[in-house]
């Protein structure tokens, strides 16, 4: 390989790895907002199953390795490092076999998936208190913003603990249709009807939480692809390179 190519390779691949930096630090992102939010209905499933919770570590997890491997695939590439291309290469292939092992594991497990987040919202209206618990609070935000429900439908509140032990007409005060007639409510814990018809909205929120989770796998997904691409042309160009470093040169790493 000529030395032209061989500044043309090291530069692009340096770019690849500025690329895999920024991509890293989004996957690290996601996973602290999967971690942290208190907002949307992953909190939900948050607080009710550790599966979450482990997901964002792991993604936080190998957001934070991604970074490190650009930053020091941005190194061998500049000082024409083999050891460290060679490692980079290595690394790269891992992390792209797991991607694809998990992939796989996700496509055909979606069925599973699917039921244990009915039974996790579910079993969280059965045991409903109208206390200011991140779940419920989440739940309510959820009912309000989305105009629904239930899981199903308003039927879902039937099973509830406390609405099926009362002698009063109870409904979860979030699921109040405001544009049915009636006074003003609070926006979270259980409200009393005036009548038999409950002012509530007649759609379960299943249909809008399938809607939101497939937009943000879209993103997420959109996020997986755009690494995948990058780690392929990385290893590429991180071979190129190393195949045309004659030997190595320890003397070429920077000191500080």
């Amino acid at each position: 390989m000529g030395k032209g190519c061989i500044t043309v390779t090291k530069y692009f691949l340096f770019l690849f790895n500025l690329l895999f930096f920024i991509f890293g630090a989004l996957i690290m992102g996601f996973g602290l907002w999967v971690l942290l939010d208190n907002q949307s209905f992953i909190a939900v499933l948050q607080e009710s199953s550790d599966t979450v919770k482990v997901a964002s570590y792991i993604l936080i997890g190998v957001g934070s390795l991604s970074m490190a491997m650009g930053f020091f695939g941005c190194i061998g590439a500049i000082y024409e490092i083999r050891c460290l291309l060679g490692l980079y290469f290595t690394c790269l292939l891992l992390i792209l076999i797991a991607q694809v092992t998990a992939g796989v594991l996700i496509y055909f497990q979606r069925d599973r998936l699917r039921y244990e987040m009915s039974n996790i919202i579910k079993g969280m209206i059965i045991n409903y208190t109208g206390e200011n618990r991140t779940t419920e609070h989440t739940w309510d935000y959820i009912q309000k913003t989305m105009k629904c429900c239930g899981w199903t439908g308003p039927g879902n509140w039937s099973e509830n603990l406390l609405i099926k032990n009362s002698s009063n007409n109870l409904y979860p005060c979030s699921c109040r249709n405001d544009s049915l007639p009636g006074t003003d409510v609070k926006g979270s814990g259980l409200c009393q009807a005036m009548s038999a018809d409950l002012p509530v909205f007649e759609t379960g929120c299943i249909t809008s939480v399938e809607k939101w989770l497939q937009e943000n796998c879209g993103v997420i997904l959109g996020i997986c692809v755009g690494v995948a691409v990058v780690e392929l042309l990385g290893m590429i160009l991180s071979m190129c390179l190393c195949k045309s470093v004659v030997q190595e040169d320890y003397t070429k790493v920077p000191k500080y």
